[in-house]
């Protein structure tokens, strides 16, 4: 996986926290920890937290007597998600996934949203998060859907390659909605050190003010920005523009209302 792929640093963050935020990832945070919130857990770690939407909602959810350690990556990511006025009670702490610096017994429960599929080497973060979890410990994750039942992420991908013919971005389909094969994932779970996964398709709104602010987050707040600027100098306000038009043309001019698919996985040691 190219370095690019992961990078979510310059103005990145903050776009993907105004425009994606609200857009893909609020409806699965509250998903997520109506489904964490059963399970009571005392010391939870979130993975690839980003801009800590996830993080914020188990805050709400959970409260404080449940000790929250947030990881991400990129340090840009966690300096948004530490200024933002809602933050709570978590302990942020930057760090690579696939070498978590936390001791044996040390979570009960390990969150992680739309996050997997940007580890370059799965199997290695799986078998991170296996050592870190409690002899009983549960692993939830999400993981989008094929890019078909996901319309607005589709449409958008279908205008860049129309504007880019000859050699079209390749990075949304090949990372966020490159990982949605179950079987591949249960085997890679239970090669790392689980025994039992269980997999769950959820559908959930997507809806943005305007389709225009769909098209900023997707090809300004990910690394599709680093691949329309490699393709076209100066070109990044037109290519957003050209999927601003092509969302325009299926969802209409006014606010966005789509639906989006996912894949929620729970891993139990």
């Amino acid at each position: 996986m190219p370095k690019s792929d992961a990078a979510f640093e310059g103005s990145i963050p903050v776009l993907y926290e105004q425009y994606l935020s609200p857009l893909f990832f609020e409806p699965y945070a509250v998903d997520i920890a109506q489904r964490i919130a059963p399970f009571a857990p005392r010391r939870l770690l979130e993975t690839a937290a980003g801009t800590g939407v996830v993080t914020r909602e188990l805050e709400r959810v959970l409260g404080e007597d449940t000790a929250i350690t947030a990881t991400d990556l990129n340090q840009a990511m966690i300096d948004v998600a530490t200024t933002a006025p809602e933050s709570g009670h978590a302990t942020w702490t930057q760090c690579d996934a696939m070498a978590l610096p936390f001791a044996e017994d040390s979570f009960d429960l390990i969150a992680c949203q739309f996050g997997v599929m940007f580890f370059p080497e799965r199997t290695r973060a799986y078998q991170q998060a296996a050592r870190v979890l409690a002899r009983d410990g549960t692993f939830i994750f999400t993981v989008w859907d094929s890019l078909a039942v996901n319309d607005v992420t589709r449409i958008i991908a279908g205008a860049l390659t129309a504007r880019y013919p000859d050699d079209p971005p390749s990075f949304i389909e090949r990372v966020p909605f490159g990982y949605f094969d179950v079987d591949l994932i249960r085997s890679e779970l239970i090669a790392s050190g689980f025994a039992e996964v269980d997999a769950e398709t959820v559908t959930l709104p997507s809806r943005a003010d305007t389709a225009r602010d769909a098209a900023i987050g997707v090809c300004q707040g990910t690394p599709v920005r680093a691949e329309i600027e490699a393709r076209e100098a100066g070109g990044l306000q037109a290519a957003t523009e050209d999927a601003a038009q092509a969302l325009i043309t299926n969802f209409g001019s006014g606010r966005l209302e789509s639906t989006m698919q996912a894949i929620t996985i729970a891993a139990r040691l």
